[in-house]
């Protein structure tokens, strides 16, 4: 039996959908220039070009477009490296570079609102603020649990996984300051090299060069393997002196 044809968008739904887009993009340019405080749903209906009784056929308020671009930003994100890490078919190896490629790529293609978002988190509502540092933290674990799976099967090095964790969120995060879409080379091959220098930066193989061949080497080895067992030792007891915290 023939599948059902599935309605097309209608009209009316896809110029919603790009007054919407265009909405985000001058509330951001103007978030940008004024502040959050300082820019009014007014500011957004004037730059569009809009009354503001029109303005509120797409958005309720000015919090609602905060929310957006906290969901687009810091929510999405975690949502995208939480399935990564719950596929079985994949390794830490392949889990590690799969979700240092998505975050690059995210990043790419909204970075004036990343920018934006980092460089204003102290301005966020209560309410948003906490959802954007529980997004935040979401993130940091679910690459910190991909690392440390990749040390405990031997595909990694015995590294602090937090530590490398925040190395690689924030390689991957600055693609988007110094990103341009309009360079020959394409986002998809700028993560793809991002991702893998993550990768080799924990890489068990890796290692292979930073210390001399014979007892040199073997030295190195034994006391990187020594300061991640003194580093996991710790861990418990630092828990238990004070409240957990990322």
């Amino acid at each position: 039996m023939p599948a059902e044809p599935q309605p097309e968008r209608t009209s009316s739904s896809t110029r919603r959908d790009l007054v919407e887009k265009q909405i985000m993009q001058h509330a951001t340019a103007l978030f940008a220039e004024k502040g959050f405080a300082g820019t009014s749903l007014q500011d957004i209906a004037d730059a569009m070009g809009l009354t503001r009784p029109a303005l509120y056929h797409y958005v309720a308020n000015k919090d609602e477009l905060l929310a957006r671009l906290v969901t687009e930003i810091t929510e999405q994100p975690a949502q995208i490296l939480a399935g990564i890490n719950k596929r079985t078919d994949l390794g830490p190896v392949d889990k590690l570079h799969a979700m240092a490629e998505a975050i690059a790529l995210h990043h790419a293609a909204a970075p004036d609102r990343f920018r934006l978002l980092v460089r204003s988190e102290t301005e966020l509502p209560d309410d948003l603020s906490r959802t954007h540092e529980q997004s935040r933290r979401r993130v940091l674990k679910e690459f910190i649990s991909v690392v440390g799976a990749g040390i405990d099967d031997g595909s990694f090095r015995p590294v602090d996984p937090r530590v490398a964790s925040l190395a690689i969120i924030g390689m991957v995060n600055w693609m988007a300051w110094w990103y341009r879409p309009d360079t020959e080379t394409s986002a998809k091959s700028v993560a793809t090299q991002l991702a893998d220098m993550a990768i080799h930066s924990v890489l068990q193989e890796g290692d292979a060069g930073q210390f001399a061949d014979g007892p040199a080497r073997a030295i190195g080895l034994l006391r990187q393997n020594l300061d991640y067992l003194e580093q996991q030792l710790a861990e418990p007891r630092a828990r238990s002196e004070s409240p957990g915290t990322l």
